[in-house]
């Protein structure tokens, strides 16, 4: 007869099921080093846009194909309204060798635009088919809003955020801000492919608005309601 697993080793299994894998360590230390080893419009592009006035930014350092769809999330819920800016990933593969995990990224650009404002949105990818977002960072009243905003949309939002993807770091440049507090979307790869027609998430795929669905406005209209 089997025995029966203690229950604090039951209870880590469960939250090793749940949650999101651990990322890989990162290729490059910091901006700096990544720009000395790759070709800044063929390997990767910046891109910005910062309208007058705008107290708000929607922003994907991780953007393009390093995980995708974040560059049209952010862009799209930026709109004419607020900041948007976008690391993104042009390689043909191995786009993950361009990830700089958000504690160390120090891209001059999206530092510069960041500390402009008051209020940060910063898009992520999670792994995991389960549908659900992770709602993390340092700026509760925001999380509590967006969670909420969400759940009202009929979006599942996590009850708990991993550690390793909870964004509450000071470093994290979602924080970065005026007020050094932001939030970080950390959005499961099973929600994303409800954004696309065919749950298609290639980078030529999502880059056409033809192929988005009805969730993908949806959620980012809610999302811009917490922000109101």
């Amino acid at each position: 007869m089997k025995r029966a697993l203690p229950v604090a080793v039951a209870a880590v299994s469960l939250v090793a099921l749940l949650a999101p894998p651990a990322a890989a360590a990162d290729t490059y230390k910091n901006y700096a080093d990544l720009a000395a080893h790759e070709r800044e419009g063929t390997d990767y592009r910046r891109i910005q846009r910062f309208p007058s006035g705008a107290k708000v930014a929607h922003i994907a350092i991780h953007g393009g194909a390093i995980e995708s769809p974040t560059t049209q999330l952010a862009d799209h819920a930026a709109g004419s309204r607020y900041a948007f800016y976008s690391f993104v990933g042009l390689k043909l593969d191995g786009n993950s060798k361009l990830h700089i995990t958000s504690t160390r990224f120090d891209e001059p650009r999206a530092l510069k635009l960041v500390g402009a404002v008051g209020t940060t949105v910063s898009w992520h990818a999670a792994a995991g088919d389960k549908v659900t977002t992770y709602v993390g960072g340092r700026d509760k009243a925001l999380i509590k809003k967006v969670s909420r905003e969400l759940r009202a949309a009929g979006f599942r939002v996590a009850a708990e955020v991993p550690q390793e993807i909870g964004g509450d770091d000071p470093r994290n440049i979602a924080n970065r801000n005026r007020r050094g507090m932001g939030v970080q979307l950390e959005i499961s790869r099973g929600q994303r492919k409800l954004f696309f027609a065919d749950g298609k998430l290639a980078r030529a795929w999502v880059e056409d608005p033809a192929h988005r669905t009805k969730a993908f406005y949806s959620y980012v209209a809610a999302v811009n309601r917490a922000l109101r």
